[in-house]
């Protein structure tokens, strides 16, 4: 029998036990830390407070891409020999993209600084001229059934499932994504890398991810692989199913800003995690997103 005074102590400690665990047995699996758009593939993007996200993923990301005219494949960082550094070009939004709203224009920055955006009449000749060759600038459109197709070049390195050479890709009819919608990716991951390769510079923004997700310190590093096959829950209504980890390529050895070219950021991916850091995922419920919201595996 409970002493007088116990039962109010014993429900606090029961509601303390397990604060990662709801009471309909979800975990709670850490908090949005970062959100991140993409509008032009292989271009840096912009960083968020919140974003509308629809079964496309986060409204506005990779809507645009450049096409190289020549061979109608779709450009990017993931062939530098061809294409150089994307990651001297940034675009954002001139105003936040809104559903059933158009598209507004999308602002670019270039490696010169110059700022043009996707309103001017010469925006193809400017970027032909920035690329070294002749580009169209594309957009995704949604009904269109045929697949777009862009090159990969995989450096010489042991784990890769190629080396030294260039291989093409297809990328999910009417979009620019490389496979998947979403790409989550959580802190527990980059602070393993971390203790894995510490000469590196491992920052989120190095692989590009559209969610990082705040996870305690004592959780074990690539994490997230444990979350394929489920759901994740992000503030009220939005549902992700995690569906395969995201592998890496030559991309993330890049420089970006003030981030140096690291072939051991691949490396070290190659040879701890089978080249894979982050997730992938399909949307399964749309809704609003935003900074510190929670994040919970269902």
């Amino acid at each position: 029998m409970l002493k007088s005074g116990q039962s109010s102590s014993l429900e606090e400690q029961v509601m303390q036990t397990d604060a990662a665990t709801s009471v309909a047995g979800q975990t709670q699996a850490g908090s949005v830390v970062a959100l991140w758009r993409y509008p032009v593939k292989s271009m840096m993007g912009e960083e968020l407070n919140s974003s509308e996200v629809t079964d496309r993923g986060l409204l506005g990301d990779r809507q645009f891409a450049i096409v190289d005219r020549a061979t109608g494949k779709v450009g990017g960082a993931k062939n530098p020999r061809k294409w150089g550094n994307f990651f001297d070009f940034r675009a954002s939004y001139a105003e936040a993209p809104k559903l059933g709203g158009r598209i507004s224009p999308v602002r670019i920055t270039l490696p010169d600084g110059e700022v043009v955006s996707n309103d001017r009449a010469d925006l193809e000749q400017i970027l032909s001229r920035a690329f070294g060759r002749a580009i169209a600038f594309v957009e995704a459109r949604a009904e269109q059934m045929a697949s777009g197709v862009a090159e990969e070049y995989w450096p010489d390195m042991a784990g890769l499932e190629h080396r030294d050479t260039v291989t093409d890709f297809e990328m999910p009819a009417g979009t620019f994504f490389d496979i998947a919608v979403v790409h989550l990716l959580t802190t527990s991951t980059i602070d393993r890398l971390r203790e894995l390769y510490p000469p590196g510079r491992f920052e989120a923004r190095r692989f590009r991810p559209n969610i990082v997700v705040s996870t305690g310190s004592e959780d074990p590093g690539f994490m997230e692989n444990d979350w394929i096959g489920r759901t994740v829950v992000i503030g009220d209504t939005v549902r992700l199913a995690i569906t395969e980890p995201c592998p890496r390529c030559v991309m993330i050895t890049l420089p970006q800003g003030d981030l140096p070219k690291d072939s051991g950021i691949l490396r070290t991916a190659a040879q701890h995690n089978a080249v894979n850091v982050g997730v992938y995922a399909s949307v399964v419920h749309g809704g609003t997103i935003c900074r510190d919201d929670t994040v919970v595996l269902a």
